[in-house]
């Protein structure tokens, strides 16, 4: 993997280490802030579930960087092909099930990523 894609792939982990955080550790007070569709009575209620969430963008992101750190660089492009499509998955449903300005804020960034590895192979 080239140094640029390298670096586009840590972004895609940072996006999702930034989401584990606020879904896992400050859902009562930045969350309230970024999900402002949601009634802020729910916050409380819902802490569990979104730390859940959290979680696996948490694992989204530990397969990213997990990538970086390979010394094969066919097995570092699979690996990141893998939990970038995984992050493409994961958006591209939560657009259609929840809102669909998450398509644009993490499944079309990781999409072009994605096409980025794969073209550069």
């Amino acid at each position: 993997m080239s140094l640029f894609t390298g670096i586009l792939v840590a972004l895609i982990a940072a996006e999702h280490l930034y989401i584990l955080w606020v879904e896992m550790f400050a859902w009562t007070t930045t969350g309230k802030r970024i999900f402002t569709s949601i009634d802020p009575e729910l916050f409380g209620k819902t802490k569990v579930l979104a730390a859940n969430q959290g979680l696996y963008n948490g694992f989204l992101a530990g397969g990213l960087i997990w990538s970086l750190f390979i010394g094969n660089p066919l097995w570092a492009e699979n690996i990141a092909l893998f939990f970038l499509t995984c992050v493409v998955l994961a958006g591209t449903f939560g657009a259609l099930t929840s809102s669909k300005s998450i398509f644009l804020k993490q499944a079309l960034p990781a999409l072009l990523v994605l096409i980025l590895v794969a073209a550069v192979r």
